[in-house]
């Protein structure tokens, strides 16, 4: 639990007032303080969880809910694909870690130097990630009569908090051409689909992220092959015969 301790900890910072900035909408928005808890902990799926609260309040049909639950977590479906599930043992902790499976647990459990972490510390990982969530989103509500309707800052703590996780995976696997390629189909899908920014943006670095790998990938077999040779009669290569060098 101390390591996971001190792995969540800068997540943490952003975690907790972003939870108190979500509490205070919940209490804005005419809730009842435990509709912030039943949210973060039952629901717990971020940016969802800011959209629900006007779709509660319009007591808005569970279809059309479930729809857009579904369009905003889409990209979950590409976290699955290189989370670490594998390491976590039991059926509790494989479905509890499914559940918790959030932006800040992704990025913090698929870095350089997370490959060699147990599945107990991953759980850990995404409990205290839970937990400052959660401790935030009720605080805020409890409290949001206090807080001014209109609080300058507060609503930047989600963009600073991601900021921090691409400051450290760049600073863990200095890879300039990932950053660079994110830049470009943001700025892309800002232009082309402002209104489906980023459902569009993910699509777009989804699709180049699998042609820079199968471009790797070719580049290394290829690299493997080694020069071109001569083959025998019984059509077997041999390695290429150098040219003698001129004087």
């Amino acid at each position: 639990m101390a390591a996971a301790l001190r792995d969540s900890s800068s997540v943490g910072l952003g975690l907790f007032p972003l939870g108190i900035a979500f509490g205070v909408l919940v209490a804005h928005a005419g809730l009842s303080w435990w509709w912030a808890t039943a949210f973060t902990a039952l629901v717990y799926a971020g940016s969802l969880e800011f959209l629900l609260i006007g779709l509660v309040v319009a007591v808005t049909p569970l279809a059309q809910i479930a729809l857009t639950a579904f369009l905003v977590n889409f990209r979950h479906v590409f976290y699955a694909l290189s989370f670490p599930l594998h390491r976590v043992g039991g059926r509790f902790g494989r479905a509890y870690s499914t559940f918790a499976m959030t932006d800040e647990a992704y990025a913090l459990t698929t870095g350089e130097q997370a490959r060699s972490w147990s599945g107990r510390r991953i759980i850990w990982l995404q409990v205290l990630c839970q937990a400052y969530w959660v401790a935030g989103g009720t605080a805020g509500a409890l409290f949001g009569a206090l807080v001014p309707a209109k609080l300058v800052g507060l609503d930047f703590a989600l963009t600073a908090l991601f900021v921090v996780l691409a400051v450290d995976a760049f600073r863990a696997r200095r890879d300039i051409p990932t950053p660079a390629l994110a830049l470009v189909c943001a700025l892309a899908a800002r232009f082309v689909l402002p209104g489906q920014m980023l459902l569009a943006a993910t699509a777009l670095f989804t699709a180049a992220l699998l042609a820079r790998r199968a471009l790797a990938g070719r580049r290394a077999l290829a690299g493997r092959r080694g020069p071109a040779g001569h083959r025998t009669a019984d059509g077997r290569r041999t390695a290429a015969a150098k040219e003698p060098t001129r004087a």
